[in-house]
């Protein structure tokens, strides 16, 4: 068990950022995961906070253009390759008919943030107002996951 918790450690300080931004990416293209426990690691263990929160950042937006590109390609395509839940479309549907293109602000949010992101592609929202916005809600988040961690550790 020790042994496995030195490579694990090991591992993380020596492929850190790219460990971060590869699950980044992968946790914003509708698969079950989540960078969050990565960023407190990483952090914990001395990496530079600024450089993880534009790590985390930039590999999440990335992986959420990806799933809005999939969106663009029309509904067959994110059938084939996400199989979204008709549920989880038809709420992100009604977010943004209720709220706007201000819903992209909460990509981040498990559960319904990936479908947001499809719901705008689909919707063929211009990739410039997608991009600000997922990427600004994807920053704030990592940010005060980031301030709160180097707040509480010290």
């Amino acid at each position: 068990m020790n042994t496995i918790l030195e490579f694990l450690s090991s591992f993380i300080v020596n492929y850190g950022y790219l460990n971060l931004f590869v699950l980044s990416f992968l946790a914003s293209t509708v698969l079950p995961l989540g960078a969050e426990p990565l960023v407190v690691a990483l952090i914990y263990k001395g990496f530079n906070p600024v450089t993880v929160v534009t790590v985390a950042t930039f590999g999440n937006y990335l992986g959420s253009c990806t799933t809005y590109y999939f969106g663009l390609k029309g509904r067959p395509v994110l059938e084939k390759y996400f199989s979204p839940s008709r549920e989880k479309l038809e709420k992100s549907e009604r977010l943004f008919k209720k709220y706007g293109i201000y819903t992209l602000l909460f990509t981040w949010v498990p559960g319904i943030g990936d479908a947001i992101t499809m719901v705008a592609g689909l919707m063929k929202l211009p990739f410039r107002q997608f991009s600000v916005l997922v990427f600004l809600g994807k920053l704030g988040r990592y940010f005060a996951l980031a301030y709160l961690i180097v707040f509480f550790k010290n």
